[in-house]
């Protein structure tokens, strides 16, 4: 991958918490202008902590980069504001589905708009995109967002986010709590806006099977160290990594007990 091709780079990423519990200890990943990237691992791996380290949030959760670079669009990301970074078109959608309860499904899909000062037309243009790709959001669009379900509500965090035009989105455990079907229809649209509209994505996910299907390439976080990437068609195939990084027993080892 050239430096011109690459959106976002992380090189050799050390971060804490309260300046003494180690989060991070050299994680390294890039993707590509275009591309889904796949972080993947087991809980506490490190994988929601890169991802705030990348949209700079870690400092509101008393978090530090320690060492190391992370360069989005060129742009030195420790040195920019999370709302500035918004506007450059790097959106996150927190683990969680953290949508505005008492507002509807439309009222919390506008402010995504008014977060890069979008006009009123803009605001309506994009409302019907996001609607074209979630219909289930329109039939909804008048209900508050804290009456719908957390399927709904993944995907009204999703749209406003998508509101903000984004270049890079960034998801953090968007599968979490969420039946197998409305999993696969939100990865689908996911897919579909990549191949569309070019949308580059970066998505941490403790469901490997859904994420390696849809993504382009992975890397592998264990104990906050990057241990392995490729292409995610090269992970799902390997059994050793099924086994040693994704908690799933090699086909034929589970052949063995299974006699």
């Amino acid at each position: 991958m050239t430096e011109e091709s690459r959106l976002l780079t992380v090189k050799g990423l050390h971060a804490t918490y309260n300046h003494s519990i180690t989060a991070l200890h050299g994680v390294t990943l890039s993707l590509g202008r275009g591309e889904i990237l796949a972080i993947l691992g087991a809980n506490g791996a490190g994988k929601t902590t890169t991802l705030k380290a990348v949209s700079n949030l870690l400092p509101a959760e008393r978090g530090q980069v320690l060492a190391g670079r992370i360069l989005f669009e060129g742009h030195d990301v420790t040195r920019v504001t999370p709302a500035s970074l918004v506007r450059l078109g790097l959106v996150q959608v927190l683990e969680g589905r953290h949508c505005f309860k008492t507002l509807t499904v439309e009222e919390n899909l506008v402010t995504g708009g008014l977060g890069r000062s979008a006009s009123r037309n803009e605001i309506s243009a994009d409302l019907e995109k996001v609607y074209a790709h979630f219909p289930r959001l329109k039939e909804r669009r008048r209900v508050l967002s804290g009456l719908t379900s957390g399927g709904e509500q993944q995907m009204t965090a999703i749209g406003r986010a998508l509101m903000s035009r984004p270049r890079l989105l960034v998801l953090d455990e968007p599968s979490m709590g969420l039946a197998p079907l409305v999993v696969r229809d939100i990865f689908r649209t996911l897919k579909r806006l990549n191949r569309e509209e070019g949308l580059s994505i970066l998505v941490a996910e403790q469901n490997s099977a859904v994420a390696l299907t849809y993504a382009d390439r992975a890397v592998i976080l264990e104990n906050g160290v990057s241990v392995l990437s490729g292409s995610a068609a090269e992970l799902k195939a390997r059994d050793d990594v099924k086994a040693f990084y994704l908690g799933q027993k090699p086909v034929a080892a589970a052949a063995r007990l299974a006699h």
